[in-house]
């Protein structure tokens, strides 16, 4: 049987797939050639081939079975037969698979190449661990501007910062930010509701903004954590129990530190109005509650994104700390108004 370098090829490859970065620059040679019969291939055909870092071996239906990289080619005897000395190719890549699915594979594996094949497990090309670098950076990026509310969807995108223009800037923050402007006025409503609390015992308002921007850090720290642990595989959706378990019990611990430290403030600042011991009960659960509700919103709502098949990174800091400032005065000022008597 005659080496041959791929099996027939598709003519289109959709974006963002394996079969769009791969490489057609490979040596196939059959397992029935021996060791000697390889080299005299390769010396013949491996002239204008670059990144030539393994030979693939095919059974006679041109179906890939195996691989032998040029060391163990070197350290076999002439007339070995390459189907006795070859590793089997169980890494290989679907020509369809996504881009980024084959680059957690590569990262997985510590190959510079894999092989890729047809569905009918024939060897069609080649990807390269250099092309997925550049497809880890793209990915990257993507996630980290969603992350921060920002519009991916640019025929500027592989621009730099500096090299971008004013109107694309402002076109990717733009819409976001107009939305999360009005989600935002809901926090207003939420302490216009309590006026007369607030006119009554006007030092609880300065608890607010550290209540709130505590419970959309917490938030934004639990989030950060369960978007990562689901792209590089540690957590999957059917794993949304015991993350948000755990999640419970950490954000519990530290709202309850969080909450012995303010309390203390709290009880001094409430001496002047003659409630300090209220003042202080009401800083510290309030505390105790926004800071679980926001760790615990953090790490639920990558679970509905995924579920929906949504992009968890979707589920950003701007999303999570708009929230729970809209929660976070609702938690707090609900909590003053049981303990604290006003006419």
């Amino acid at each position: 049987m005659a080496p041959q370098h791929a099996a027939k090829r598709p003519q289109h490859f959709a974006e963002e797939t394996v079969g769009s970065l791969m490489d057609f620059d490979f040596i196939c040679v059959p397992e029935s050639y021996t060791v000697g019969e390889t080299f005299k291939y390769l010396r013949k055909n491996v002239h204008g081939k670059a990144n030539i870092h393994y030979s693939y071996v095919i059974d006679p239906l041109g179906v890939l079975v195996g691989v032998l990289s040029l060391r163990q080619l070197l350290g076999a005897e002439e007339d070995q037969v390459l189907q006795d000395i070859m590793s089997p190719a169980t890494l290989r890549l679907d020509y369809e698979l996504d881009q980024e699915q084959a680059a957690k594979i590569f990262q997985d594996c510590d190959l510079v190449t894999l092989p890729v094949v047809d569905s009918n497990g024939r060897m069609i090309g080649v990807l390269h661990v250099d092309e997925m670098m550049d497809v880890m950076q793209q990915e990257a990026t993507e996630d980290i501007h969603k992350m921060a509310s920002i519009s991916v969807d640019d025929d500027e995108e592989d621009k730099g910062l500096l090299e971008s223009s004013f109107g694309w800037l402002y076109k990717k923050r733009i819409g976001w930010l107009v939305i999360l402007v009005f989600v935002n006025l809901l926090s207003g409503a939420g302490i216009a509701s309590y006026e007369d609390l607030l006119g009554k015992y006007l030092h609880i308002v300065f608890f607010l903004p550290l209540l709130i921007a505590s419970g959309g850090n917490a938030g934004s720290q639990s989030t950060t954590l369960v978007i990562r642990a689901m792209a590089v595989g540690d957590v999957t959706v059917k794993d949304w129990f015991k993350v948000i378990s755990k999640e419970a019990l950490v954000s519990f611990a530290l709202g309850l530190t969080m909450a012995v430290a303010i309390s203390l403030i709290g009880y001094y600042r409430g001496n002047a109005y003659n409630v300090g011991a209220e003042t202080a009960m009401i800083v510290a659960i309030a505390m105790v509650v926004v800071v679980m509700f926001g760790s615990l919103l953090g790490a639920i709502l990558p679970f509905i994104f995924r579920l929906f098949k949504l992009d968890p990174a979707t589920a950003s800091t701007p999303l999570i700390t708009s929230i729970c400032d809209i929660a976070g005065v609702f938690i707090y000022l609900g909590t003053a108004s049981l303990f604290l008597v006003f006419d």
